[in-house]
């Protein structure tokens, strides 16, 4: 088997499964207008891994990504726990208060790391070129059981969506999501990058959400167009010397452009509103 033929093996395999409980995710936090939320956790798995680095751990060993794991951990219980009553202060509000504090953080403990330039360049934009299968099978591993996991206790998370009263038990639950991301997040960010990280979870979902709202049919949807979206990319990056994250991020955003400009064109009645839980 030629070089070419194994890095495209394992590039599919890594975004086939990433795209599915990113999609999965994805539809929850459109729906739920959590927009920033996954940005927030991503720029903590970026800080604690910058911390590790500070304390003398190589960064995307298993000591870097305890401590990333530590960072999205408190991120979780911060989402969870900050949701003003105050209907002036929407809780996105918030959110984006935590993103802009997560990345000036990053950007001031950079500072004064050597190369920190560097580090800030490469939790921005990952490594996946040199992804390689003991990651891909920990990552296969560790999804199939989140998958299961959102599965069982389905009607729970479903349930948060339009919930007002927001009671100490769906901050729980609330918090149990948002850990989910987090554990994502760890794997996902030294690998993708933070920007690629979230275009896996906003982009796909985003596209499906523009033709249905059901669960399982948008699931399907923007997991499939996603994942062309994202071989089409690769193959820019390969065959043209692109920036491999970039050109992914490009390509899914041409996606979701194409997917508006269809959407004005198709019938009202094509687009499903209700489905039952």
């Amino acid at each position: 088997m030629s070089e070419a033929a194994r890095f495209f093996i394992i590039q599919i395999t890594f975004l086939s499964v990433v795209l599915i409980l990113h999609t999965y995710l994805g539809l929850h936090i459109i729906k739920r207008t959590l927009i920033f939320s996954d940005l927030v956790l991503d720029q903590l798995a970026a800080f604690g891994a910058l911390i590790g680095i500070a304390l003398g751990i190589q960064y995307g060993t298993t000591g870097s990504y305890f401590v990333s794991m530590i960072a999205v951990i408190i991120g979780a219980l911060l989402l969870a726990f900050i949701n003003p009553r105050n209907r002036l202060i929407p809780r996105e509000a918030i959110i984006g208060i935590m993103y802009a504090l997560a990345l000036v953080a990053c950007l001031l403990l950079a500072d004064k790391l050597s190369g920190g330039s560097a580090h800030i360049t490469k939790t921005l934009t990952g490594s996946m070129l040199w992804v390689r299968w003991p990651i891909v099978i920990v990552t296969i591993i560790v999804y199939i059981v989140l998958l299961l996991f959102h599965y069982i206790f389905r009607r729970k998370f479903i349930g948060l969506t339009g919930n007002n009263s927001y009671s100490k038990k769906e901050k729980f639950w609330d918090f149990l999501f948002f850990t989910t991301q987090g554990i994502i997040t760890v794997l996902v960010v030294p690998i993708a990058g933070v920007l690629l990280a979230y275009a896996f979870l906003m982009i796909p979902a985003a596209i499906a959400l523009l033709f249905t709202n059901k669960w399982v049919p948008s699931l399907i949807l923007g997991w499939s167009l996603g994942l062309i979206a994202c071989l089409i990319g690769l193959v820019c990056s390969f065959n043209f010397d692109f920036p491999y994250g970039p050109s992914l991020i490009l390509s899914l955003g041409l996606f979701f452009i194409l997917a508006i400009i269809i959407r004005v064109f198709l019938p009202q009645k094509v687009f499903i509103k209700k489905e039952r839980i």
